[in-house]
């Protein structure tokens, strides 16, 4: 299985490395794509984190493609017509598409969730063009799985590694990280 999490300035660090972290402990290729095509990015609170591809370089799909939150980040991958792209062309292929805190506004700003239930960080509602809204953690509809922020990005990352792996593998990466479900 092979999944990417695109990267724009200001992306939300936790979120995006605790699921690159957990995907990757499960034995999923998870890549890290710079989405303005640099070798490395810088998140919303100083790090930077060099990356595995450019989004110009990407020329395969993948089973998932994710979004994380942050500010300016989300913003960031809003405006990147490239990413607009990748993201709508897996989800019209009825492959993953995942989010998690603001990252949903972006799925919704790219027409993916009118018809659909998703979360996303508290205040962000009025951006989410979801067709219905709710407050759970991590919520599934289909192929998209969207996540409310930080304090739910273990739950995030453990239901992505259930979704390209199994359960069983989920439970015993929780048990190995001592999390408990």
């Amino acid at each position: 299985m092979k999944a990417r999490m695109l990267f724009a300035t200001g992306y939300e660090e936790v979120e995006a490395l605790t699921v690159v972290d957990l995907l990757r402990r499960a034995g999923v290729d998870c890549l890290m794509v710079a989405a303005d095509d640099e070798e490395s990015v810088t998140g919303a609170h100083g790090i930077s984190v060099k990356m595995d591809e450019k989004l110009s370089d990407v020329s395969d799909q993948c089973d998932m493609v994710i979004l994380p939150g942050g500010i300016p980040g989300v913003p960031n991958l809003k405006a990147n017509p490239k990413v607009e792209a990748i993201v709508k062309a897996q989800n019209e292929r009825g492959a993953y598409v995942a989010a998690i805190c603001a990252g949903p506004t972006a799925l919704g700003s790219f027409g993916i969730l009118a018809d659909r239930t998703a979360t996303c960080y508290p205040g962000c509602e009025g951006q989410l063009m979801a067709g219905k809204h709710v407050t759970d953690p991590v919520v599934v509809d289909g192929n998209v799985i969207t996540s409310r922020g930080v304090g739910t990005a273990i739950d995030f990352g453990l239901k992505l590694v259930e979704i390209l792996t199994d359960k069983k593998i989920a439970d015993d990466l929780a048990d190995k990280i001592v999390y408990k479900r």
